[in-house]
Order: C-alpha cells, then sequence, then structure tokens
C-alpha cells in the first residue's frame, strides 16, 4: 500500500513516500488531476497562481482545472490592486471554475461589465461576498434574475445601491437566508432615519436567519418591521445603529432564539471592515504581486526535467502571467525543482 503525504508550502515542496519493500516506485505524478486540485485549495491564492503551474506540467494542468476554483476569494488582494488588474484575474479565475463556482469574495468591483460577468457564471453560485462595489441599483435590477441560487450576500458600504435594489434582490433570491448591508459610519453620520431599505428587507426576504446592518439609518420601527416579517432570524447585527431602542425583555420573550448585537459597539467592529486599509502597509503576509500582459504558460522551467516545457493551451489563459517577488530581482531562479 502507498501513503503519499504532499506538502507544499511558498519556498519548498517536500514529497515523503512511505512504501513497502516489495512495491515498485510510482510517480506522484499519477495522482488524478481533480484530487490534486482538491489538495491545491488548501494553498493561497498566491501559490496556486503562481507557484504550483511552475513545479510541473501535470501540476499547472491540474491547478487550471476546476476542482480549484469552485471556492474564489480574492477579497484581501482586491483591496491592493487596480479596477482594470481586479476585472482580469476575476474573470480568468471564473472562466477556470467552469460553471462550479459555489463561493466568491470580492472587494471593490466597478464596472459594470465585471457584474453581468458574474452574474453569467452564477448557476452554482450559493455565497457571494461583494463588499465595497460600485453597482447601482439599475445593474441589480439586470442581474438580479441570475442570482436565484444565492443563499448568503454581503453588499456592505455599497453606497450606490438603495432600498429598490435589496427588493430586486429579495425578490429574484427566494433562497436568501444570510444578508450582510453594514455601512461605513462616515457614510451615515449626520443623516436622518430612513427605514425604507428596512421595509424592502421585510417584505421580500421571510427567509433570513442572519441579518447584517451596523451603522445603517435604521429606526425602532424599521428593525421591528424585519423581526415580524422574518420569523426564522437568528442573529441580527445591529451595532452602531443609534437610532434603534428595543427592550431586552421583549426580544426574550417574542423571539427567544435570536441574538442581537448593539446598538452599543463594545467591540472593534469587523475584521473585514472599513478600518482593514490601515493594515495593509505594516502586513508582511502578502508579497508583492506584478501584474503583466503576457503569456499564462511563460513559466520558468528546469532543464533537468525530461518534458520539454511546452505547456497546454489551457495553460494560456487570457494571455496574463503574475509575477511576485520577495526582494529579489529574477524570482523565476528561485522556484522549487520540479521532482
Amino acid at each position: 500500500m502507498l501513503l503519499i503525504i504532499i506538502c507544499i508550502s511558498v519556498q519548498n515542496c517536500y514529497f515523503i513516500d512511505w512504501m513497502e519493500e516489495a512495491c515498485e516506485f510510482r510517480s506522484w505524478a499519477e495522482l488524478i488531476p481533480d484530487a490534486l486540485g482538491v489538495i491545491f485549495t488548501n494553498l493561497s491564492l498566491q501559490e496556486r497562481v503562481t507557484v504550483i503551474p511552475r513545479v510541473c506540467k501535470s501540476w499547472a494542468n491540474a491547478v487550471t482545472g476546476p476542482y480549484c476554483w469552485q471556492e474564489i476569494d480574492i477579497k484581501d488582494w482586491s483591496n491592493r490592486c487596480q479596477p482594470d488588474q481586479l476585472d482580469r484575474l476575476l474573470e480568468m479565475l471564473i472562466t477556470r471554475s467552469c460553471g462550479t463556482l459555489r463561493k466568491l469574495s470580492v472587494s471593490g468591483l466597478q464596472t459594470e461589465s465585471i457584474f453581468t460577468f458574474i452574474a453569467e457564471n452564477a448557476c452554482s453560485l450559493h455565497t457571494l461576498r461583494l463588499p465595497r462595489s460600485s453597482m447601482n441599483d439599475s445593474i441589480v435590477e439586470q442581474i438580479a434574475g441570475r442570482l436565484s441560487m444565492i443563499s448568503f450576500l454581503d453588499v456592505s458600504y455599497c453606497i450606490k445601491i438603495g432600498p429598490y435594489a435589496l427588493e430586486m434582490i429579495g425578490k429574484n433570491c427566494k433562497l436568501l437566508e444570510g444578508l450582510c448591508r453594514n455601512m461605513h459610519p462616515l457614510d451615515t453620520a449626520e443623516k436622518p432615519h430612513q427605514d425604507d431599505e428596512a421595509y424592502a428587507i421585510a417584505s421580500t426576504m421571510p427567509k433570513l436567519k442572519h441579518l447584517e446592518m451596523a451603522y445603517h439609518l435604521i429606526s425602532t420601527s424599521g428593525v421591528l418591521q424585519i423581526l415580524a416579517n422574518c420569523p426564522k432570524l437568528e442573529f441580527l447585527d445591529q451595532r452602531g445603529c443609534w437610532g434603534v431602542t428595543l427592550d431586552h425583555m421583549f426580544l426574550k420573550q417574542k423571539f427567544p432564539k435570536l441574538k442581537v448585537l448593539g446598538p452599543l459597539v463594545l467591540d472593534t467592529y469587523e475584521s473585514d471592515g472599513w478600518d482593514d486599509f490601515s493594515d495593509v502597509s505594516d502586513s508582511s503576509e502578502y508579497l508583492a504581486w506584478d501584474f503583466v500582459a503576457g503569456g499564462m504558460g511563460e513559466y520558468y522551467v528546469d532543464d533537468s526535467d525530461s518534458y520539454d516545457g511546452m505547456w497546454d493551451d489551457e495553460a494560456r489563459l487570457d494571455e496574463l502571467q503574475f509575477g511576485f517577488y520577495e526582494g529579489i530581482e529574477d524570482a523565476g531562479m528561485y522556484w522549487p525543482p520540479s521532482p
């Protein structure tokens, strides 16, 4: 029996094989692409895009398959790049998913075309996080019909949408159980209370179990309307909603399963909230990325490899090349050699 444990990191690839003495050596490359793809999902975006394709041809083929891209989380990276670069990367990764995309998390989308592209590939999409995006009511109206499978949606800090967009979402996303509609404190400071969005939620999203509306301009009336029309609600975040006053005894008696946060803010608000940008420059976890035009298949190849280094056409998606570096001039020369 052969047990193969594959340990992969950014700098090194270690391959440890335990085999019975009578067994003949088998190449790890014989592992089926789908299995490799599942393993690669445990790696970071940066490793999957820039390291794994450079190891060998079979891994490059596996990492471009759909098993690696059923869940795409580029929210952290999207906070650090230009809009056109973000659109191109997102289109490439969604294309790789081949219609199997289940979860997508990305921040700061700005172009109408990318929202349309996401909707066109949302047949299997269940979780969609689009915080700080520039979609408006018109865009939401156009794409909401294609998001019918969505069960969790995050449109926090999207200041260009309003109650009409939420109504369109509620009417088309019948499976919706979770909604994040948090706002930036500076976007709502000194503005009058408005319950239009609360009423849109209450009238179109009866299956909600999780609702976040931190720093929103809602009043007590709006919250009570939501509670009355969303009987399955289990969690309500109303931190920073200073116009809301709820009696705790009333909540305990009428909604015993409901957990309510706020309006008093007792802790740092959201790890992925508005203050994340202040920590970007101090983080050593993320290496600088250089996103340039080029061939996705133009990888560094060790001369000792048995193959000729010519990669399949499937790896040349959108003629893009990603390079990342860490204080060295020629990062390609430092890739771990193929086994």
